[in-house]
């Protein structure tokens, strides 16, 4: 018998915790389950098949340990398996359960930060690649004009704690030299994987200083507590005794303890799920 009804938070890896960690500043009162599946992590460069199968897998997972809202925190998921996940596969579970995702809110909000209209998308090789900003941001904003970069080696380089260590200012200069070669004129740049909030000081100390970065973190956080107060049926059915529980599916939770608490800005103690895959 479950008895705490958490949120959900997922991620392929580590990232999602950016998200968590400001989730959790903003609404204290609910109890939380993180999951991690860094046993299969990266997702980045994985097929839309295999990123659905993977994320589903373990969405499943978090509804059987009782989460009635699971957020994906993590971008590529959000891109590549959302909306499979939202219009087939939940058709088959409790009618009451709900799984959102990082775009959509970052989406309805971007275009607030910039003054040229033009801004930039870095992110994962699969964000990228689905197009899915794009499409989301042209929904509210089809005034901008959006330009995307793929960074295929700063995932690696911040979850091997590599990011802050001279070689890694190579990938980050380089990347960022691609999308402003792109156009001049771009104000904005929005960092669409939650891995990079970690490196942003990083990415800001090689754009001029006129631009802006932004992270998702603050953005995802204020879209739930818009959406929990729309829903409050949803609202209701979370317990709040303020838990936070942390999984991974590497059995080496000491390894994913330390990396996470570098996310999380605070002490992690995980346990290890098993997953099929």
């Amino acid at each position: 018998m479950v008895k705490n009804k958490p949120i959900g938070i997922f991620d392929s890896g580590y990232g999602g915790l950016t998200v968590f960690r400001s989730i959790f500043e903003q609404l204290p009162q609910y109890d939380y389950l993180y999951l991690g599946d860094t046993a299969r992590a990266p997702y980045g460069n994985r097929s839309f098949s295999a990123i659905h199968e993977y994320t589903w897998e373990c969405v499943q997972k978090m509804f059987a340990m009782g989460c009635p809202l699971v957020i994906l925190a993590c971008n590529t998921a959000s891109a590549k398996a959302l909306r499979t996940i939202q219009q087939q596969d939940l058709k088959n579970e409790d009618p009451a359960k709900r799984v959102l995702g990082v775009i959509r809110p970052t989406a309805e909000v971007i275009g607030n930060y910039t003054q040229t209209k033009e801004i930039g998308v870095l992110g994962t090789k699969g964000t990228v690649q689905s197009g899915s900003y794009l499409i989301e941001i042209d929904h509210f904003f089809p005034e901008l004009k959006v330009y995307q970069q793929a960074c295929p080696l700063w995932v690696p380089l911040i979850e091997n704690a590599e990011y802050d260590k001279p070689g890694a200012d190579y990938f980050v200069k380089e990347y960022l030299d691609q999308i402003m070669a792109q156009s001049p004129n771009i104000d904005t740049i929005l960092l669409a994987c939650t891995h990079y909030p970690l490196i942003q000081d990083k990415i800001n100390a090689y754009l001029p200083k006129h631009i802006k970065t932004v992270a998702q973190g603050d953005i995802v956080a204020k879209s739930l507590v818009d959406y929990l107060q729309r829903h409050p049926e949803m609202e209701q059915s979370i317990t709040q005794n303020g838990t936070q529980q942390f999984f991974t599916t590497t059995d080496d939770t000491a390894d994913f303890d330390v990396h996470a608490s570098m996310f999380f800005n605070a002490p992690v103690k995980s346990q290890f799920v098993s997953m099929k895959g």
